[in-house]
């Protein structure tokens, strides 16, 4: 997530969302906000996308050397696996996008309690307040071992 030089707090080329006092939560501002961000965040990646494409395209050889051949195969597979991860992540974006358009955005899936506009803003895509993340991460050591 890239943050500016003159704002190392910019998400996204977006700043952090600043409460008023005595503020709604996740009124239409807050929404318009996070929908915002999640955009911009889409963008970055299917920017990302395009240019691996393109890159891969364009680097494509068929190298005589079989270690080189090696090398580049193993460096389209890293790339690929990371679009894989972020094609992921595209379609969690789509999903929050959803909730906005529900107006059922920052609000714990689990419990129901606001999840926070400074957890929101470290990750656009929670769906659990940090009470119910942290339960989940200790179920799921105690099941995994």
């Amino acid at each position: 997530m890239p943050r500016t030089a003159a704002n190392p707090d910019s998400l996204h080329g977006l700043e952090p969302y600043k409460e008023t006092k005595g503020e709604e939560y996740m009124n239409e501002k807050q929404q318009e906000h996070f929908r915002n961000l999640l955009l911009a965040w889409k963008a970055e990646l299917m920017a990302e996308v395009d240019r691996t494409v393109s890159h891969m395209k364009d680097e494509a050889a068929n190298f005589p050397d079989p270690a080189d051949r090696a090398s580049q195969e193993e460096e389209f597979s890293l790339e690929l696996r990371t679009r894989d991860r972020e094609r992921k992540l595209i379609k969690k974006i789509d999903a929050t996008l959803e909730l906005i358009d529900q107006d059922e955005y920052g609000f714990c899936e689990a419990c129901g309690v606001e999840i926070g506009i400074r957890r929101l803003e470290a990750r656009p895509t929670a769906t659990l307040c940090v009470d119910c993340k942290t339960l989940a991460e200790i179920k799921e050591k105690q099941i995994s071992g």
